[in-house]
């Protein structure tokens, strides 16, 4: 009766009903599979014993994971040690951040959008998905052997799981990992322009590499398509301040009658970057109304210093943005205080639009 059960069911899983074989891996199992490929990365790579690090990662990590869809897991967040420019969501929630990513994208705000979108592919489990079309006509058997206690069928899925990861995603399958990892940039607080940097940035080094779908991107087809239904996805919201691209290289963010200017892009931060860095930082910002103009401050750095408003990084300075005669330190002074004065005029329009009036 049990091998006939078996057959039938069989037979059933190969007919097209799109959600049958996305129960043939339990949660359990799921999570099995996860931690041994977890183990194989890090026996790999080497985690980077910089603690610091390693807590900054899984707190960005913590930070989105509140507002995903999926909470029946207990995600990780580690940095692996290499310099590859890479990201990778194991299933059951292990996910990784290599090295050289970090260094790439050094604000929260572009680590927040490659970690949401990794979250995206566990919540959607699209590995998972990937390993039962892989199994196909043997899963049936490897799930039977790992219930009897088989050691070897554990094996064999996680085989299978780190061929399924190195094969990468379907491009329907990064298009929902995109959607899921903006809606969590959104929520948990971050710069809405985050992803999109992300993807412009990863697209930069591939062709300074000349390598097409160099690192994280080897998966990850269709970037010009990508990075423009990014930008179409923030239209809704309608972010102030703006950015305006001009013919002579620059960019200029403005909010009524306040604006600056970058000249300069500096490394892998084209000046574009730094334009949607500084503009989606202060409506990011203008959500949290009354903004407190006491609270911008300046922290210097080795050759640059930095405009917060709290915790919240605004814009950094380098040398190469300063008018001559200035240093680092002072026109970071001066920026800090035009954040200021735009402050007082965020919310003397938003008081006049409570009390009915019209901003000037």
């Amino acid at each position: 009766m049990k091998k006939i059960f078996i057959v039938l069911f069989f037979f059933w899983t190969m007919l097209p009903h799109p959600q049958v074989q996305a129960a043939l891996i339990s949660k359990q199992q799921e999570i099995n599979m996860g931690k041994d490929v977890a183990a194989q990365l890090e026996n790999q790579y080497g985690l980077v014993h910089d603690d610091e690090l390693q807590d900054r990662i899984n707190r960005i990590g913590q930070n989105l994971v509140q507002y995903c869809g999926r909470k029946d897991l207990k995600y990780t967040f580690k940095v692996l040690n290499s310099q590859d420019v890479n990201a990778m969501a194991c299933p059951g929630g292990f996910i990784y951040v290599f090295k050289g990513l970090i260094d790439l994208m050094p604000s929260d705000d572009e680590l927040a959008g490659v970690i949401g979108h990794e979250i995206g592919h566990v919540v959607k489990r699209h590995t998972v998905h990937q390993v039962e079309k892989q199994l196909a006509l043997s899963l049936l058997t490897i799930i039977a052997a790992a219930g009897s206690g088989d050691a070897g069928a554990g094996l064999v899925l996680a085989t299978t799981t780190s061929q399924a990861l190195m094969a990468g995603y379907s491009r329907h399958d990064e298009g929902e990992a995109d959607a899921q990892g903006t809606d969590l940039t959104l929520q948990a607080g971050y710069n809405p322009y985050s992803i999109y940097i992300t993807m412009c940035k990863l697209d930069d080094l591939s062709k300074e590499k000349n390598v097409p779908d160099y690192g994280i991107f080897a998966s990850h087809p269709d970037t010009a398509t990508r990075k423009m239904k990014a930008l179409k996805a923030l239209e809704p919201l309608h972010i102030t301040p703006t950015v305006t691209l001009n013919a002579n290289g620059s960019a200029i963010v403005k909010d009524t009658n306040w604006q600056f200017t970058f000249n300069n892009g500096i490394g892998s931060d084209k000046v574009e970057y730094r334009a949607r860095l500084m503009a989606g930082a202060m409506y990011v910002l203008k959500q949290h109304r009354p903004i407190d103009e006491t609270h911008f401050i300046t922290a210097d750095g080795d050759n640059y210093s930095d405009v917060y408003y709290e915790n919240t990084r605004i814009v950094r300075i380098y040398p190469q943005d300063c008018p001559p005669g200035q240093n680092v330190s002072d026109y970071a002074n001066v920026i800090a205080t035009q954040l200021q004065q735009w402050a007082v005029t965020v919310n003397k329009t938003v008081t006049m639009n409570q009390q009915g009036g019209k901003a000037a």
